[in-house]
């Protein structure tokens, strides 16, 4: 199955390991990369960061996240473009892979008008993250979370959002706790070629426990990880694979053991 070369932790996995404790358990369990979660980098500062991952010689997959454009006021919305702008920042210092675009619901707001100003949003990043060279991922999230996270439901909706740029400015990450019930998705990753920034991995439990937190160990549920990890390098994804796992029982559990844990499953079900 999945070699370890390529595991990357998304932070939130151990979400209560620091970016030091996070850095440390990656060297300690031979993980060569890691994606770093926004409110993890300003507790410890993006200098900080940047030297800990250096130092310890770990490929940073991507900044978690942007996007959240949405917004009833145009003030509000202004504010967001601004934070999105320094999410470039923080992405481009650590040389991460991508700025992953976690675009915002429609809660409030119109759901065409949401989408219009998710399209907005990006328009406006794109131009200061080129210069930057930091490249945009849109990553759709699972109609359920429409309402409140993500109004960038497929991988179409993302593709098509993306063809405005070339395919060095924007793309799609690719998570298959978000995909994997699309009929389409096996045209669709191929359709994506020359676009995947990045591949997510972890499993959908069935029943599903809680719409956050609900998330498996790749193996518990039924996502056919390695199917969809193939058809991601036929279509020429060779880099890291996140393994991101929203779960409260993970996350009060001792993060070491989680860590292994996931090596094993990593291993043996993607």
């Amino acid at each position: 199955m999945a070699d370890k070369a390529r595991l990357s932790l998304n932070q939130m996995t151990t979400a209560n390991w620091s970016v030091a404790q996070a850095v440390d358990g990656c060297v300690r369990h031979g993980v060569p990369a890691i994606a770093l979660w926004r409110h993890k980098i300003q507790d410890a500062g993006i200098d900080a960061c940047v030297r800990l991952t250096r130092d310890a010689g770990l490929h940073v997959s991507s900044v978690c996240r942007g996007g959240m454009f949405p917004a009833p006021a145009e003030q509000e919305r202004r504010k967001k473009i601004e934070d999105n702008l320094r999410a470039a920042d923080e992405a481009a210092a650590l040389g991460a892979d991508s700025l992953v675009m976690v675009v915002g619901g429609c809660a409030g707001i119109d759901l065409d008008d949401a989408r219009k100003m998710v399209a907005d949003g990006v328009a406006a990043l794109v131009p200061y993250a080129r210069e930057r060279g930091v490249r945009i991922g849109l990553e759709p999230l699972h109609p359920m979370y429409a309402a409140d996270r993500s109004v960038l439901n497929t991988i179409g909706q993302a593709l098509e959002m993306a063809s405005y740029y070339t395919a060095n400015e924007v793309g799609v990450i690719l998570d298959t706790f978000h995909i994997w019930w699309d009929p389409r998705v096996t045209e669709l990753i191929a359709q994506a070629a020359g676009r995947i920034y990045g591949f997510h991995v972890s499993d959908w439990l069935n029943p599903l426990p809680d719409v956050l937190l609900g998330r498996g160990l790749m193996g518990d549920g039924v996502i056919d990880n390695p199917g969809l990890r193939a058809l991601v390098e036929q279509a020429g994804y060779s880099g890291p694979i996140e393994v991101e796992i929203f779960n409260q029982a993970l996350w009060d559990a001792d993060p070491d053991a989680v860590l292994a844990q996931v090596i094993e499953r990593f291993e043996k079900f993607v």
